[in-house]
């Protein structure tokens, strides 16, 4: 009995060393996993809506950021590479302004950059899993790889009318799938807490 108990001590000891201070706020990961977990549920059903809001955000986020370093570039005396860094900025505030114009083209733009994008990972991880072929997991290497390959193919073969929905879709099972590692990751931190009575 002492030998199980000893070893389960070992066990949330080394649980505890992986998870740190989250051990202690696992209400806050039990919570921010249970949003991303409705968010990415209810992405799916509105996949086109979070498509176009995706897509504006990353708009807002390039004249935010070409705006605060043209701020910065203006602002720092003596800065040999001012004039590149106010090109730059005006690059990305045009950039963003131009997203927020033209949504569905920046969306299209977006999806076939996700499509080249599926299929370069595909490639890395085929020459990847070849390289382990004699390991025992390479399989799994091998069908990710092949899976992203397909990926890329499908998405490239229906563009540009899948470019609405996808990248709503992608990001929806994102937030999905980081929704449930949090839920896994507070539940598990809360039940060493209380085992071991932080």
């Amino acid at each position: 009995m002492s030998i199980t108990n000893n070893f389960k001590d070992g066990l949330n000891s080394i649980h505890s060393s992986i998870l740190g201070d989250t051990v202690k706020s696992s209400g806050t990961l039990i919570a921010l996993g249970a949003l991303f977990a409705i968010l990415g549920v209810l992405g799916l059903f509105g996949q086109t809506l979070v498509s176009v809001v995706s897509v504006n955000v990353l708009g807002m986020g390039l004249v935010i950021a070409g705006g605060l370093q043209f701020i910065y570039a203006i602002k720092a005396n003596g800065w040999k590479s001012v004039t590149f860094q106010i090109l730059l900025a005006i690059i990305y505030f045009i950039a963003g302004m131009s997203i927020w114009a033209f949504p569905l083209p920046a969306l299209e733009v977006l999806t076939l950059w996700l499509g080249f994008a599926f299929f370069a990972t595909g490639v890395l991880r085929l020459i990847v899993a070849f390289q382990y072929r004699h390991f025992k997991g390479w399989i799994s290497l091998l069908i990710s790889s092949l899976l992203s390959i397909l990926m890329s193919i499908l998405i490239l073969n229906s563009y540009p009318s899948v470019s609405l929905w996808l990248p709503g879709f992608l990001i929806s099972i994102e937030m999905l799938m980081q929704g449930w590692a949090l839920l896994y990751m507070g539940i598990t931190a809360h039940k060493i807490m209380k085992e071991t009575g932080l």
